[in-house]
């Protein structure tokens, strides 16, 4: 250990929970990693992958330039003054030939930073581009699209007090995203008057803790939930009271429930009808509820009226605003639009629930000769190439394109096909931090300062993105001048100046944050530049929240902007009151209308809804995308970080294994519409046959002294991008028909 080991505090970035660290470092290494024990959030806890951070501060390798596309594929070394010349000169030209909506950005985000991406809706405003998207829109926009007839809002469970827990296609113990998770789940496992309810195909970890674990059949989460539902209204273990004083058309959907074949449902989900009925009884009997869907769900069949059902088993018990039970929350900044009446795609016509192109459709709205197609992309800390479905679409996508900027640390799967790449600072070398703020009544935000120095000839997204806005000469001098000049005179003018501007030009909201970057910015400490459109944010919060904001400490939007700035542990913004959790139902009367007609429509249609997807060629289903204790998102570009499960196997049932004659550790091909792969067996007794998983975060490649070598198997050369929700186009990663046949040693 040098002379200049010192201690930076952070948080990790591999988890929407983004648990506080303390980070040693020793030059730029990081020595050692530990649970930072001040964290407003997450006091200490962190799990191992956190731990293993400097696999990405410092393994693979970085870009340090910027690099330009030639007409044979290479790519040539330029400096960024010419980078940004040319970028800004091809994106004008898209956008004078075809318009700015033609431009499409995508990403700006991923698990832990967020902070550049609130920078690149400036660059889109200065474009006129309308449209974007990012890793949500293969997730989360089915949940969001029955949040937006429901509560009207996003929704977390206060898995901490609740008495029953119950997790649907999640396996937090390795995936979180509940706070302190598996100190969470341990203790209500030891409680004997708590439960955990747990349905999922797969026998995780966090089933090993259950109460009762619903092993379902495949892709049937909606008859299992349909069935739980039934029992719920049938054995009249509903909250009447509730429906009554909180809700509207609550009757429809009771009504509706009365008539679910409960026995018939359990058959298809492969349940003894018994323990189906004895998980609604738990449910409906108990205290208070809390739920979590994820993706072993909401990237498989039905996801968005899975997503409905879930919901209504904690609307129908009550099992909202209260101690333990589901509860709305206030936002840094919302991370979605959350409309009834979402917009469409301009080429299919798709629905955008959250404001956002569905990925599966992106490559149709590009591949095509419709004049509104998508002709120019913007992909920030991204990968899509590798991330999202049917891998070859996506690439013939990007080739279609006229110019494609990829900004990211690495030179990626999508980089390598990118016009330009832009070498960004990473994660641990800038002001940082994300807008999962979903905690209620006490909500928390972390800006996290740099722990080094960027590493030379890289840039941090918000200097990009305001060169290229100075490069198209967006915004007057003038403007510039004015705010420049009352920001030397302390926040206090500088805020009558910006609301003044607001005020005379409609387009100082939209070009907020790179007015803010480059006349607040230079005036806040340490080089916080970056975190200027925070003020902004300070201000709405003490707008929107003005209560709760007091309550935690901040007398004003200043105070709470300062507190930012300062907390290197994260800061408390806003503290709740469970009474006051209802005006955050934006519905008439805070109230919450139950019926959603189309969805209402796919619940009744179950009973002719296809439940099983494979066929005589393709027997099996596939997981794409298991989380495992050493995967995680593929901000990981080195394979060494890995202390088990080095290849990323395929596990298999044991029965499945001895009818295709496989052995643990035997090669096998798996083959589905859209292509095949080659992975060695892992025989594993938590799956049920006919079920088969591979994990996510393997299949990159990575540069070697000879050229490039993958490990694993890149999971979306065998999705298909057409099967998608009907709803929300979310993709089906989790439920992919495939056949596994044994391959020479």
């Amino acid at each position: 250990m040098t002379a200049d080991a010192t201690w930076h505090k952070s948080a990790c970035i591999l988890c929407e929970n983004n648990c506080g660290i303390r980070i040693q470092t020793d030059g730029r290494a990081f020595a050692k990693i530990r649970g930072d024990k001040e964290h407003v959030a997450t006091a200490g806890y962190t799990c191992n992958k956190a731990l293993r951070l400097d696999h990405y501060q410092n393994g693979g390798v970085r870009l340090t330039t910027p690099l330009r596309r030639e007409a044979d594929g290479s790519f040539t070394p330029i400096d960024w003054d010419s980078a940004i010349s040319e970028i800004a000169a091809r994106l004008e030209t898209v956008r004078d030939t075809h318009g700015g909506k033609s431009i499409f950005f995508y990403g700006g985000g991923g698990q832990g930073n967020h902070l550049g991406g609130a920078y690149s809706g400036a660059l889109m405003r200065a474009l006129g581009a309308r449209y974007r998207s990012n890793p949500l829109a293969q997730e989360k926009t089915g949940e969001g699209f029955v949040d937006a007839h429901l509560t009207g809002g996003h929704t977390t469970g206060d898995f901490e007090h609740a008495e029953v827990a119950v997790f649907v296609g999640k396996n937090p113990w390795q995936s979180h995203g509940v706070p302190r998770a598996r100190t969470v789940l341990k203790d209500i496992a030891k409680d004997p008057d708590r439960a955990v309810i747990v349905i999922d195909p797969v026998r995780t970890e966090t089933a090993d803790l259950a109460d009762i674990h619903l092993q379902v059949r495949p892709g049937t989460d909606a008859w299992c939930l349909a069935g739980i539902l039934g029992v719920l209204v049938q054995e009249d273990l509903v909250d009447h009271a509730f429906l009554t004083d909180r809700t509207t058309g609550a009757e429809t959907v009771l009504e509706q429930l009365k008539t679910v074949d409960i026995a018939r449902c359990a058959q298809t989900c492969g349940l003894d009808e018994e323990q189906l009925r004895t998980a609604a009884r738990r449910i409906g009997t108990a205290s208070s509820v809390s739920t979590y869907e994820d993706l072993g769900v909401q990237q498989g069949p039905n996801s968005t009226l899975v997503s409905y059902l879930n919901k209504l088993i904690w609307l129908l018990t009550g099992n909202f605003a209260k101690r333990g039970a589901m509860q709305p929350h206030s936002w840094i900044a919302p991370l979605a639009h959350y409309s009834t009446r979402p917009r469409r795609t301009p080429v299919t016509g798709a629905r955008m629930p959250g404001g956002l192109v569905p990925c599966n459709v992106i490559a149709e709205e590009i591949l095509t000769d419709h004049p509104d197609r998508f002709r120019a992309m913007v992909i920030e800390s991204s990968n899509p190439a590798h991330s999202l479905a049917d891998s070859a679409a996506f690439s013939e996508a990007l080739a279609a394109l006229d110019v494609v900027v990829v900004i990211d640390i690495a030179l990626t799967e999508t980089g390598r096909q990118a016009d330009y790449v832009l070498p960004a600072a990473s994660q641990f070398e800038k002001w940082e931090a994300t807008f999962f703020t979903f905690e209620f009544p006490r909500n928390t935000f972390h800006l996290r300062a740099p722990v080094l120095d960027p590493l030379p000839g890289t840039l941090t997204e918000p200097e990009i993105y305001a060169r290229l806005i100075r490069e198209l000469h967006a915004v007057p001098h003038s403007r510039l001048a004015l705010l420049r000049a009352a920001a030397r005179m302390g926040r206090t003018p500088y805020k009558l100046a910006f609301a003044a501007l607001a005020a005379i030009d409609k387009s100082t909201t939209g070009m907020a944050p790179y007015l803010l970057y480059e006349t607040l910015g230079p005036t806040l400490p340490d080089g916080a530049r970056s975190a200027a459109v925070l003020w902004a944010l300070a201000q709405r919060i003490a707008k929107e929240y003005p209560s709760a904001m007091r309550r935690a400490g901040h007398a004003d939007a200043d105070s709470l902007f300062a507190a930012m700035l300062a907390g290197r542990s994260g800061v408390t913004f806003t503290q709740d009151e469970y009474d006051d959790a209802w005006r955050y139902v934006s519905h008439p009367g805070h109230r919450i209308p139950l019926p959603i007609p189309e969805l209402l429509d796919l619940l009744t249609g179950l009973d002719t809804t296809q439940a099983v997807h494979t066929t005589e060629e393709f027997p099996i289903v596939l997981a794409a995308g298991q989380r495992r204790a050493f995967t995680a998102n593929t901000i990981f570009r080195d394979n060494t970080w890995r202390k088990r499960d080095q290849e990323g196997a395929l596990r298999i049932s044991r029965h499945d294994a001895e009818q295709l004659g496989l052995a643990e550790g035997a090669f096998a091909q798996i083959t589905t519409q859209r292509g095949t792969a080659q992975a060695t067996v892992e025989i594993d007794d938590r799956m049920q046959a006919g079920h088969a998983a591979l994990p996510n975060g393997f299949g990159l490649d990575l540069p070697t002294a000879d050229g490039t070598e993958r490990t694993g198997v890149a999971l979306n050369t065998l999705t298909d991008l057409h099967w998608r929700d009907p709803i929300a186009g979310t993709p089906w990663h989790k439920h992919v028909p495939a056949r596994i046949e044994p391959l020479p040693a």
